[in-house]
């Protein structure tokens, strides 16, 4: 299945017109936090996910960004139903999947599948890559595919560049890179729309990094999927995103095309973020300012009333204090912004 013509004018959105595959609305997960050892007494809760909106498009890779305790892999836990959220709805090409319950669950969870972070610590060490990657038509029977699971097997180590006759061996005898290939053909053998990708390069070394992200973009284009990439690095986001969403403590901050995101930045947030990124060229170093953020990002169990940005923002007023902005295009900015005072800068990237 092809993508979407991506020759369009800067910025604009080349699956404004795809197929909704996942529809995200409201999303909400809080954990609670208690006191005691026997009576155990609710004291507060860490808003985790506080309230997320967004849509992924057939053939589309949506990034998410943002620094570490944001969010970012919860999220991906409510997607796949690893963590019940408190509120909200996730629906997949108009069904609800927070809602159905037995065979309904087992058939819609093969359409979304997740490739994890730590390709050292998410394949089972006593299992063969064989049986690793064989272990999806074990807990899905009736997707065994027609020409037997080992030939499948052997298809699917091809696919992600792997040898097909290696697939006796155990995971310690493959490199970093290799492993991470053979999560990626687990995520493959049940024919997914979906796959989340959770910071699946962030534990490889850059070169490696490289030849995964190619390998998921060519995946992409020969199987028409579509992309959750979660990342903490900024140029990793920008190379393999469609859409990028920029998260905050448990809130979208931004959502717009990399055009837009990268390019013209609206939020503050975003545009201390993309001011850290080094620059390559060294005549550019020092001449590109750098914004500072002071402080400590707050606590997610007791986040700042209004924009949860305002104790670090220089922009901040009393209506940041008192009304929570929402995340909606903004006058001059064109995409998506959580800001009372959101202005666009195109000065903060080489």
């Amino acid at each position: 299945m092809s993508r979407p013509d991506l020759n369009t004018a800067a910025g604009a959105d080349p699956f404004a017109d795809a197929e909704v595959v996942l529809d995200v609305d409201g999303l909400v997960k809080h954990f609670p936090l208690t006191q005691g050892v026997i009576f155990q007494k609710r004291v507060g809760a860490v808003k985790a996910v506080d309230g997320v909106s967004f849509q992924l498009r057939q053939g589309e890779t949506l990034g998410i960004v943002g620094e570490s305790g944001c969010g970012k892999s919860t999220l991906a836990k409510l997607l796949m139903r690893l963590e019940s959220p408190d509120e909200g709805s996730v629906r997949f090409r108009g069904e609800d999947f927070l809602a159905v319950r037995g065979e309904e669950l087992r058939r819609l969870r093969r359409k979304i599948q997740i490739i994890f972070q730590d390709p050292y610590t998410s394949l089972n060490p006593r299992m063969s890559v064989g049986d690793i990657i064989a272990e999806p038509f074990k807990l899905h029977p009736d997707a065994k595919p027609q020409q037997g699971i080992r030939p499948r097997v052997k298809e699917l180590l091809d696919v992600v560049g792997l040898n097909p006759d290696h697939i006796n061996r155990y995971p310690h005898q493959f490199s970093g890179g290799q492993r991470q290939r053979i999560g990626i053909a687990r995520g493959l053998a049940l024919n997914p729309d979906v796959i989340i990708c959770d910071e699946p390069v962030s534990a490889l070394d850059v070169s490696v990094q490289a030849q995964v992200m190619n390998l998921l973009e060519d995946l992409q284009a020969e199987f028409g999927l579509s992309y959750i990439f979660i990342a903490h690095d900024l140029s990793v986001v920008r190379h393999i995103s469609d859409r990028v969403g920029v998260m905050y403590l448990g809130r979208l901050a931004e959502l717009g095309t990399e055009d837009e995101i990268y390019g013209a930045p609206g939020h503050p947030y975003t545009q201390a973020l993309l001011s850290a990124v080094p620059v390559p060229d060294p005549t550019l170093r020092g001449k590109r300012e750098q914004i500072v953020l002071q402080g400590d990002p707050p606590s997610p169990a007791n986040p700042p009333s209004g924009c949860r940005f305002r104790t670090r923002c220089w922009k901040a007023t009393e209506i940041c204090a008192e009304e929570e902005p929402a995340l909606t295009p903004r006058p001059g900015v064109p995409h998506d912004v959580a800001c009372h005072h959101a202005e666009v800068r195109e000065d903060l990237t080489a």
